[in-house]
């Protein structure tokens, strides 16, 4: 369908057609559309492994446009100029697009919005990351919330909307467009991305299969086996979430549906749902928790700054089994589950006292469902300056950590070589991710402890009490 003026639909973390307001919309003008990404500074300032994932989705989400007849438009540049020039190539007169609501990503709409006002084209930005915006839900006084049981109990009153379901799209005249292999997204993942990307699952349709599979199965005793180490109990839909690849309405509503049929731990799964939806709405009302304390009485504590330790941290070398296996399946599947997400967080910023801003970078270069707000609120959730933080002395133990969510040992067998007379492969794959430079082997003997686990609580919590006197 060519001639009229087409519809610029500009896509960034929301790579799919399905519960997306902007599509819905789109497709109820009967207007040709022109869908686009922009690789642009914001985009470009991803970590390592998340832009490589990114790449994985832009492909799925490409070949699934195709599939309708509809090409996705790649530019690279910043976002203004990039989009005035497809304006001016197209005839456009009006550009559509999904919310975002980190600060980076405020302050580019923001501008772009007025530029393209002022330049006479609609400039209409939509709902559709989130199960509620974040300003829809205020407290009783009219403020932001800043603790999750209320803000909870607010979104199960006011209740979510239902998936917006999209009608045909149909393809403006298309302009020309760059190459997604000539960006070459996942070149900082080196030699680790052959051995990551087999772990991804990227994609519209893979999602949606992800979510059917879930709420067949591992939903019915996802309350008490979420936290298991040792078991497939979450739904793994973190990783699709991130790219908006999946809507939350349509995980929100599919798990309303489960729970009403009997399922017993989907209640329980629609809370953790609601933890993204708090991350995004604190993120929003409180924009310097991505960079500083949430509580300003933590800014005179002594954190450590970078070091020897806080890279053996890194490299999953901190002689705490646990801690190390965690730190691996990170490194060779770009994810690591939730409960050891806590643990290595706790171990780096309690027992090793370093700042919890160096464990949120590190994590933003290695993580494929690296979230800005969920990474921010749940470091400093952890390291206790963050809001909803339990008191200091909550300090994640390592080994009774084990005991309880890995009782039998699988999860550190999975990932440890060191000690196994025949390790398994994925323990073996953390050797092909990592850099050659380490010079590490699986036949090397298991790191030393850096430090007791007892002293190492001692030392927190003694620097603590000093920090309050």
């Amino acid at each position: 369908m060519g001639g009229a003026a087409p519809l610029i639909l500009w896509f960034r973390r929301d790579l799919r057609l399905d519960d997306l307001p902007m599509v819905a919309a789109a497709a109820d003008t009967g207007r040709a559309v022109l869908p686009v990404f922009l690789l642009d500074p914001e985009t470009e300032a991803l970590g390592a492994a998340a832009k490589g994932r990114l790449g994985l989705a832009l492909a799925a989400f490409a070949e699934g446009l195709a599939a309708l007849g509809l090409p996705l438009i790649l530019r690279r540049g910043a976002a203004l100029p990039a989009l005035q020039a497809l304006v001016a190539e197209t005839g456009a007169r009006a550009v559509w697009w999904t919310r975002s609501y980190d600060p980076a990503a405020r302050a580019r709409d923001g501008a772009v919005k007025a530029a393209l006002k002022e330049d006479g084209i609609e400039a209409r930005s939509f709902p559709g990351a989130l199960l509620a915006e974040p300003w829809e839900l205020e407290t009783g006084q009219g403020g932001p919330y800043r603790v999750y049981t209320p803000f909870w109990t607010a979104l199960r009153r006011r209740g979510v909307a239902p998936p917006a379901e999209a009608g045909a799209l149909y393809a403006a005249d298309p302009v020309p467009s760059e190459a997604l292999a000539d960006w070459h997204l996942d070149a900082a993942m080196n030699r680790g991305a052959a051995v990551v990307w087999p772990y991804q699952h990227p994609g519209e349709p893979a999602a949606q299969a992800r979510l059917a599979a879930f709420l067949a199965g591992p939903v019915e005793t996802y309350a008490q086996d979420r936290d298991r180490l040792d078991r497939d109990a979450c739904s793994g839909l973190s990783e699709n979430l991130a790219w908006g690849e999946i809507g939350p309405r349509r995980i929100w509503h599919a798990a309303l549906a489960a729970r009403d049929r009997g399922a017993q731990g989907a209640e329980k799964f629609l809370s953790e749902l609601a933890w993204r939806d708090f991350a995004w709405h604190l993120l929003y009302h409180f924009p310097q928790m991505a960079t500083e304390n949430w509580r300003a009485d933590w800014d005179a504590f002594p954190w450590r700054g970078d070091s020897a330790e806080a890279e053996a941290w890194r490299r999953g070398q901190t002689g705490e089994p646990l801690v190390d296996a965690a730190m691996r399946e990170l490194w060779v599947t770009g994810r690591m589950h939730n409960r050891a997400r806590m643990v290595v967080a706790s171990y780096l910023t309690k027992h090793l006292l370093t700042h919890w801003r160096i464990g949120q970078e590190f994590f933003a270069q290695t993580l494929t469902d690296w979230d800005p707000a969920s990474n921010a609120m749940g470091w400093q959730w952890v390291a206790g300056s963050g809001p909803d933080a339990a008191p200091y002395f909550r300090i994640f133990n390592p080994e009774s950590q084990a005991q309880k969510f890995d009782p039998d040992g699988a999860y550190r067998r999975r990932w440890l070589a060191g000690g196994q007379a025949r390790p398994g492969p994925e323990s073996l794959a953390y050797y092909r991710a990592v850099p050659r430079a380490w010079g590490l082997s699986p036949g090397d003997a298991p790191p030393k402890p850096l430090i007791g686990l007892a002293e190492g609580r001692a030392r927190a919590l003694a620097a603590y009490a000093e920090a309050r006197s």
